[in-house]
């Protein structure tokens, strides 16, 4: 694994220690290049989001009716269907603005489902994950600019 290249990559991004931890537990990291590195967190947003449309569906079914879970399950669809497959398509096709981008707007789209909720959402630590886990890709993906 190059330890010096992770560690460089993640210095310049917003969370340090949440880059490292994501790309160290990816076993793909330990022959990338920042191009790859960036494919694997945005990977690491794409699971994390996951994971927050799982509980969002759980909550629905409990509350069918809940509108602020249904606007996230709608906002995490957006996330998934769309900013993270744009994300993986740009970086891999070599046009790292549009994959930083949709990053920056995975993470704006968790806040808003967060925001959603008239005090107290269900989902304050799953939103902030992806909200954190976007905004290190971003960074990420901004130093193949």
């Amino acid at each position: 694994m190059d330890a010096n290249l992770i560690d460089q990559t993640c210095r310049k991004t917003p969370n340090y220690n949440l880059c490292v931890s994501s790309l160290k537990s990816d076993p793909r990291s330990e022959s990338a290049d920042v191009r790859g590195l960036a494919l694997v967190m945005v990977d690491v947003v794409k699971g994390k989001a996951t994971a927050a449309l799982n509980r969002i569906n759980v909550l629905l079914k409990k509350s069918p009716k809940d509108d602020s879970l249904k606007d996230c399950a709608n906002t995490y669809d957006t996330i998934l269907q769309d900013d993270v497959k744009v994300a993986n398509e740009a970086i891999t096709l070599g046009d790292p603005k549009f994959a930083e981008e949709s990053m920056n707007d995975a993470g704006g789209e968790a806040e808003d489902c967060e925001n959603d909720f008239k005090g107290g959402s269900p989902l304050t630590q799953l939103n902030k994950d992806v909200t954190n886990v976007a905004d290190v890709a971003a960074a990420i993906v901004r130093i193949l600019l």
